[in-house]
């Protein structure tokens, strides 16, 4: 509540500070929403009926359709925006892929997003449904879709819309490593995103616009380069790294706005929890005079919109049966959390790491490797439903087995070590080794030990000989980075079991689960 009033008096002031030749806007934006169209817990899963009734849960559609009504009243003008990866996260995307995305948010009527690298998940042809669905522009700047028949001639680089008489700008931009990240198809590629967004603000300023915003999925520290080495953006609206800004709450990335130069730099960490608000007041020119905001709670004091909450209920029938069926128990938290599993061994990493391990060691498989980033949510204690299981791992990969020298999985975990200190997805979780690293050093000399497991306990990694190792069939095909696993495996079959049944049925076998870690990686 003290965000939502500061927010509110932020806006009063800087529209009653405004001169009459400047031009007043509040920019609202989620990202990384990941098809959290119900409530969350803390954990960011979906809200159990106990958690509900003790008030206790945040975000779900229901309360952003009543945020964002009231934002929309006490702003002067406004817009409504999103940073990417509305896609993927809980089994409403894994059933309707798209189309309650576009349902949604068409009902809270956003002016505009981002292609987010999960947006190619399913390839570009579940994309292109969605942007057929939905009554507003997708972007994406930096990439060239020309010879992608789904997406050629339809996914823009940025567009205009009107506000007050004023002309506003708007500029797409995705990872440019999402060929690693995702599924674009070989029709697809990427570019430079600075000098991609560089050209849009030229021609965009060519054509008389100097508002102009950029939605960018490319996470926080892309978005302060951007803003340094280009000229012409205002707004970059972020997403990717689920960083939270604020100025009132502690344990954020940054200030809302950051400011490097004259560009303002927000981002509303994800799942809904949060709907970011940034007032603005430009001058006669374009160039921003204030800007002031903060991240809003969607917690229990923000209302739910009855009708919205009856159709996502509608919605949810047909996942109920398959989500509710309670299939383990855990004696406490497993951790899964996004920053913990993408820097360091982490609770949910190693069990997933053992379970696919345990699948298949019968098969001469010594060695198991999870990107940290395929780990998507934490368990709370107690019964833990096939629907949790599936929140934190709901990609739909499978098994993938195969066989490959000690120096290749070295240059594997070289690879998932390359960018510890940007958070990103390819940081390895294991199982069967133990490694030792140090994020001083450079990327791909990071790893100064690497033991596998034997008979008689661990001993050295041999470079030149051959193991069997157990990974998903994302990671296998060279996804995260992993294009060593591509190029030098050998014997490969990609069509294992699905992982979230290995999971489940791993949690079965070991009755109440107690969370753990082992060393299995160690940080110099």
């Amino acid at each position: 509540m003290k965000a939502r009033l500061l927010a509110t008096a932020a806006l009063i002031a800087l529209s009653a500070g405004a001169a009459k030749a400047d031009f007043a806007l509040t920019v609202l934006h989620t990202n990384d929403f990941h098809a959290r169209f119900e409530p969350i817990s803390k954990y960011d899963n979906t809200c159990d009926a106990e958690t509900i009734a003790a008030g206790e849960c945040f975000g779900g559609t229901g309360r952003l359709v009543s945020a964002v009504a009231e934002a929309r009243a006490r702003a002067e003008n406004s817009i409504l925006v999103d940073g990417g990866d509305q896609f993927q996260g809980t089994l409403f995307y894994t059933y309707y892929k798209g189309k309650v995305a576009a349902e949604m948010m068409n009902k809270l009527g956003y002016d505009g997003m981002t292609v987010g690298n999960h947006e190619f998940d399913d390839g570009p042809e579940v994309l292109a449904g969605f942007m057929g669905a939905v009554e507003f522009p997708v972007l994406m700047s930096n990439a060239d879709v020309s010879a992608e028949p789904a997406l050629a001639g339809k996914l823009m680089k940025s567009t205009v819309i009107e506000r007050a008489g004023e002309k506003i700008g708007m500029i797409g931009l995705t990872p440019d490593d999402t060929h690693e990240l995702s599924s674009p198809g070989k029709n697809v590629t990427f570019s430079d995103p600075i000098e991609a967004v560089q050209g849009e603000v030229d021609r965009l300023t060519s054509e008389g616009v100097n508002k102009i915003i950029v939605l960018s999925h490319s996470g926080y520290d892309v978005d302060q380069k951007i803003a340094a080495q280009t000229t012409g953006v205002d707004v970059i609206v972020g997403g990717h790294d689920n960083a939270l800004l604020s100025n009132t709450i502690e344990g954020a990335k940054g200030p809302y706005p950051t400011m490097v130069g004259d560009t303002a730099i927000v981002q509303a960490y994800a799942y809904g929890k949060f709907l970011g608000e940034l007032n603005v007041v430009f001058d006669d020119e374009g160039k921003i005079k204030e800007a002031a905001g903060e991240p809003l709670l969607m917690d229990g004091e923000v209302p739910e919109d009855s009708e919205t909450v009856a159709r996502i209920a509608e919605l949810a029938i047909p996942l109920d049966e398959i989500r509710n069926k309670v299939v383990a128990e855990t004696v406490e938290e497993i951790d899964g959390s996004r920053d913990l599993c993408r820097s360091a061994e982490c609770p949910m990493g190693t069990l997933i790491a053992d379970a696919m391990l345990d699948r298949v060691k019968d098969q001469g498989i010594q060695i198991a490797i999870q990107n940290g980033g395929g780990v998507r949510s934490s368990i709370d204690a107690g019964p833990v439903t096939m629907g949790e299981v599936l929140t934190v791992l709901p990609f739909q990969n499978t098994l993938s087995t195969f066989e490959a020298k000690g120096s290749t999985i070295i240059a594997a975990l070289e690879n998932g070590l390359s960018q510890a200190e940007e958070g990103a997805g390819r940081f390895p979780q294991v199982a069967g080794i133990k490694f030792t690293w140090d994020i001083n050093q450079p990327a791909g000399q990071r790893v100064s030990e690497v033991l596998v497991e034997g008979a008689d306990g661990f001993a050295p990694i041999d470079e030149a000989a051959s193991y069997g190792v157990v990974t998903n069939n994302y990671l296998r095909n060279g996804g995260d980075g992993y294009a060593v696993f591509d190029a030098e495996g050998t014997n490969a079959y990609d069509f294992g079991p699905d992982l979230a049944d290995v999971l489940a049925e791993f949690m079965i076998a070991s009755g109440p689960y107690q969370p753990y870690v082992d060393g299995r990686i160690t940080k110099k």
